[in-house]
């Protein structure tokens, strides 16, 4: 694909977190360095995606389009956000009509794991997949469908709901064991079981995946414990998608798959134990390479080619 097919126009990507957000340009053939900003969650949402906007305006680019990346089911009919744990303060309002208003170009809204799902298959780790299944892993679990370069959707828009599914048979839902909060209510649960670890220093509020991921690259046997325990729960739940649609390429996404193979074997090995084999051996199970700007940069590229 050539740089003007991919980058057909400029425009600017947003991606949202109830911690961060994200901005940066695609113009010309280039990607504009990212922009973040903290999220003042008693702030006014609206102006601070539009301040953010015109922030990278003022470097330069004149967007013909703006793509917001929402944490949060979009409906493609209605074109609005069904259900958002962190904004939802969006849901059911004309977000594409009041920031195109605030903005004066056109706006365009996705669900922020598809957004960063589309970044890895155009120019990630998904690059030379044809059917892959992007996971992604932070205050949320979310996922995305990419068949022959587009992104399924589903029915009304809501397909990819990773963190959605059960884990058991009680209903414990992915979410609740493997997102950011998750992941560290169940280690400190059990770091005060073991005062030997060096998340041992970390006080009660203090500790982050971050934290996390460090002490396993240092050898910390309860952090690595921690991160086997996660991925078992996780290739539980992908084993279903392995079995069911036959994906070639499996991407994760997030700040903890910087723990490499202490977090993907795990991964890899429940899945293989739970799958059908002949599938299994279709799929590679990959760590992305975008980082914290893959929804940003993929919400930028979904509206750079239309």
């Amino acid at each position: 694909m050539t740089d003007s097919e991919l980058f057909g126009r400029p425009v600017i990507g947003v991606s949202l977190s109830n911690r961060e957000l994200t901005a940066l340009s695609v113009a010309e053939g280039r990607i504009g360095e990212p922009v973040r900003t903290a999220f003042d969650t008693e702030g006014d949402p609206l102006g601070q995606i539009v301040r953010l906007v015109n922030s990278v305006r003022e470097n330069g680019v004149d967007a013909e389009c703006v793509c917001i990346a929402v944490p949060g089911l979009v409906n493609r009919t209605t074109r609005t956000i069904a259900h958002s744990t962190d904004f939802p303060y969006f849901v059911d309002v004309d977000l594409k009509s009041e920031l195109s208003r605030a903005v004066g170009v056109p706006v365009a809204v996705e669900n922020d794991a598809n957004a960063a799902g589309f970044a890895e298959y155009r120019l990630g780790a998904g690059q030379s997949s044809k059917q892959m299944f992007y996971i992604f892993l932070g205050d949320g679990v979310g996922g995305a469908f990419i068949f022959d370069g587009q992104i399924w959707n589903g029915t009304s828009g809501f397909a990819g709901e990773f963190g959605s599914v059960a884990i058991d048979a009680e209903g414990t839902r992915l979410e609740s064991v493997a997102s950011s909060d998750g992941i560290i209510a169940r280690t400190v649960e059990r770091m005060f079981q073991d005062s030997t670890s060096d998340l041992s220093r970390y006080g009660e509020d203090d500790m982050t995946v971050a934290g996390l991921v460090e002490a396993a690259l240092n050898g910390d046997d309860l952090a690595i414990m921690m991160l086997e325990r996660t991925g078992v729960h996780i290739g539980t739940v992908l084993s279903s998608v392995i079995n069911l649609l036959n994906v070639d390429r499996v991407v994760i996404g997030g700040k903890i798959v910087e723990a490499g193979d202490a977090f993907l074997e795990p991964i890899r090995n429940r899945a293989e134990a739970l799958s059908f084999g002949p599938s299994f051996g279709d799929v590679q199970i990959v760590a992305g390479t975008l980082g914290e700007s893959a929804a940003a940069l993929g919400a930028a590229l979904l509206v750079s080619r239309k």
